[in-house]
């Protein structure tokens, strides 16, 4: 991948990412400075969805590559507050593609979506693939479905745009929104006697695609390249997992002995989600390379020591 190469080493490049203090923002800014990439982040001094404001961030740039991250992550605070999402992962999207368009028209875009913008699909059917129908079932994944097309248009109409929709992802100091830090602070504090051995828990059945957050990077790092054709990427390990699998290696992790009762606030419909990230592979050689109980035993740890 010399183009690649050229990207990561051979020449400084202008780097404008939004959602810059988020769990996955924080990370990749990281990592693009240590590669000595003239990086810009914004986060909640620029609201996402004034757009006059992201254009003159944008502008004042000057990127040769955007990364739009900003977004409600959370499905949980989707669920409560779908509006908002809305608002923020949709024009909050727009804000930033028609900043784009006319502030940087020969920029690299990576917009990030979702895995969840697919739906669900029966347990054991084929992993989703790039072309299969977008079918999202909850406020969460329909902000991030519309987010997609719409930069499906602007794509269309010239932008340089790589849509990625990421599945689970996940790693040390992730909000407890989601599901293995929740699972984490609890068995946690279970472990250290702080806690009675009682875990609250939602639905065990439904079954998703995690990855390390750290291989996520990587894959994002890869499709900055601008070798690397524009258009739509799935980031996902192929390996459907259960929510119950992941807490039963939490507790044996930690040596916890505890009890679970399901909370009905914690509980969502049993959905499957797997995704392939073939094209992924075939175009860049990305492969999740951290093994998923050295993820979880990092989120345990982080848990822990909070």
């Amino acid at each position: 991948m010399a183009r690649l190469r050229a990207l990561g080493q051979a020449r400084r490049v202008r780097i404008w990412v939004t959602g810059a203090a988020g769990f996955v923002g924080r990370r990749l800014i990281a990592r693009l400075a240590a590669a000595d990439h003239v990086v810009t982040g914004v986060d909640r001094e620029v609201e996402i969805t004034d757009a006059p404001r992201v254009a003159r961030s944008l502008a004042g740039a000057r990127p040769d590559a955007i990364v739009h991250l900003a977004a409600l992550s959370s499905p949980a605070h989707a669920q409560r507050e779908p509006e908002h999402a809305a608002r923020v992962n949709y024009l909050g999207t727009r804000a930033v593609l028609e900043a784009a368009r006319r502030e940087a028209p020969a920029a690299r875009v990576l917009l990030v979506t979702s895995g969840e913008a697919y739906g669900s699909s029966a347990p054991g059917a084929a992993p989703f693939r790039e072309d299969d129908p977008l079918a999202p079932r909850t406020p969460y994944a329909r902000s991030k479905a519309c987010a997609d097309l719409l930069g499906a248009r602007y794509a269309a109409s010239g932008l340089d745009l790589v849509r990625i929709r990421p599945f689970n992802h996940t790693g040390p100091g992730q909000s407890e929104d989601f599901v293995a830090p929740s699972f984490a602070r609890q068995v946690a504090a279970i472990a250290a006697g702080r806690r009675e051995p009682r875990l609250s828990v939602g639905n065990l059945a439904s079954v998703r695609d995690f990855l390390d957050v750290e291989d996520v990077l990587d894959a994002y790092q890869r499709l900055l390249d601008p070798g690397v054709p524009a258009g739509v990427y799935n980031v996902a390990s192929g390996i459907g997992r259960r929510i119950g699998d992941l807490l039963e290696t939490l507790i044996e992790l930690s040596g916890a002995t505890c009890t679970i009762e399901v909370d009905a606030l914690r509980v969502r419909p049993t959905d499957c989600a797997v995704g392939d990230a073939s094209r992924l592979r075939a175009v860049t050689g990305w492969e999740p390379r951290i093994p998923w109980r050295e993820t979880l035993r990092r989120v345990l740890a982080a848990a822990q020591a909070a």
